[in-house]
């Protein structure tokens, strides 16, 4: 289902909207380009290869990839998105990163979403690539596509919030499979053998529901000219854990509401977490030798932020996994990838605002990595560092929204597991507490 409805009312006009423009898009495509730029709207950092991961109420994938090895066989994926601001025309990138095969895609379309897998009708837009209708993308490499004209954007304040589905074939056989594992958002395949079925508005013939996001990592939109796009960089506190399947409920998506209050449809903020993402681990990272949460930090700042379109401002929040049984990390081997960090993106944004959050307490928590009594003494010694004027532009404290002062665990309120249900771990925020997350931004931090 879509989560803001389109009023019945409404739906003819848009539908007239889109009939009309349709017919002028071509010819307004070059002044647009010429007045606008590309701005990025959404994106969903890479990992992989399927099935690593730590994907969240994931329904069982064993009829649409029974071979992880196989990957995606001669099938079509439709991909539901949200983007975070709207424009006349869009493009996408898609990512072979963690394939170890050539992976070709071919008959990619992206139309608006009616709701589950269906395509409001006559919305479909065929996509190309470098003006063909497939492309061959090496592995480890990405592509974009060319710029997809969207008539029917052509209110953007009566989008804001809905969806697109970008439907897309898999030829052959994919080979292991780039993944974004937690996509806290419902999408849709096909089964193995059933060929390109992206030119469908119904929704038949995808029968198979996914909580992830595959191939596809990165959606701009054309934009007027310093559109501001705000990067939330992390891990699954970033990327959503424990927060409402489908609703759209991350701190990063309550931030790009609370700014479009008084700025409709004027600042990006797209979300760049991956669950169980560490600052300076893992050591290594690639198909053969993959890791649940990711690369580190370091080694996807290029990719999963410097490369993405517009960026001007990056907010980080890291660093309780390195501190994880899993971790172990010294605070000054996180404190000194940090600082590296920062170091590379002043030279690779050097307009861009960088803004440090404080690491959110899991003192107590019931998570077998996380929880005990050393861990929040680095967290703290973490927390001390980013406040240290010198290294950020700017300081969000997360950690003084979520935490309880009188035990130093989480707030009771913010525990409790809205997407699955249940006690909650004490590691992740519930609803309530990203709410609080984002209502503790200073708005004037990303708007001055």
């Amino acid at each position: 289902m879509v989560d803001l409805a389109t009023p019945r009312r409404l739906l003819p006009g848009i539908m007239a909207a889109a009939a009309a423009v349709g017919t002028l898009a071509p010819a307004l495509a070059p002044a647009l380009a010429q007045t606008g730029a590309w701005a990025t709207s959404w994106a969903a950092s890479v990992q992989g290869p399927y099935p690593v991961g730590n994907p969240s109420a994931q329904p069982s994938q064993a009829v649409p990839f029974p071979d992880a090895a196989t990957g995606a066989r001669d099938q079509s994926m439709r991909l539901v998105i949200r983007p975070t601001v709207w424009g006349p025309q869009a493009r996408f990138r898609f990512s072979n990163a963690l394939g170890t095969r050539p992976l070709t895609l071919g008959a990619a379309f992206v139309g608006l979403q009616l709701g589950g897998g269906t395509i409001m009708p006559g919305t479909n837009q065929p996509m190309r690539f470098a003006g063909a209708a497939g492309i061959t993308i090496p592995a480890g490499g990405d592509a974009w596509s060319d710029a997809v004209a969207l008539p029917f954007a052509t209110d953007p304040g009566l989008l804001a919030g809905r969806k697109l589905a970008v439907s897309f074939h898999v030829v052959g056989e994919s080979g292991p499979m780039t993944w974004h594992a937690k996509a806290l958002q419902t999408s849709y395949l096909t089964a193995p053998g059933a060929g390109a079925k992206g030119a469908e508005e119904a929704e038949l013939a995808f029968p198979h529901p996914t909580a992830s996001w595959f191939f596809l990592d990165a959606m701009d939109m054309m934009m007027p000219a310093a559109t501001p796009v705000i990067v939330c960089f992390g891990d699954s506190i970033t990327d959503g854990t424990a927060s409402t399947m489908n609703g759209d409920d991350r701190w990063p998506d309550i931030l790009q509401r609370r700014l479009h209050a008084s700025r409709p449809n004027a600042i990006a903020v797209v979300n760049a977490g991956i669950g169980g993402n560490q600052v300076a681990g893992p050591a290594t990272y690639s198909a053969a030798q993959p890791f649940a949460g990711g690369p580190g930090a370091l080694a996807r700042l290029e990719r999963d932020v410097a490369s993405l379109s517009a960026v001007s401002h990056f907010v980080w929040l890291e660093g309780i996994n390195d501190f994880s049984r899993n971790g172990q990390a010294s605070v000054e081997t996180v404190t000194g990838a940090m600082r590296r960090g920062v170091a590379m993106l002043r030279q690779r944004l050097p307009r861009a605002r960088l803004v440090g959050a404080t690491v959110v307490a899991a003192l107590g928590s019931t998570s077998a990595a996380h929880g005990f009594a050393e861990q929040d003494e680095k967290r703290r010694a973490l927390n001390d560092f980013i406040r240290t004027p010198g290294l950020f532009d700017a300081v969000i404290d997360f950690d003084a929204a979520i935490r309880d002062p009188a035990t130093g665990r989480m707030r009771a309120e913010f525990v409790p597991d809205s997407t699955v249900g249940g006690p909650g771990d004490g590691l992740h925020p519930n609803r309530a507490g990203y709410v609080a997350m984002a209502a503790a931004i200073d708005p004037a931090l990303l708007l001055g």
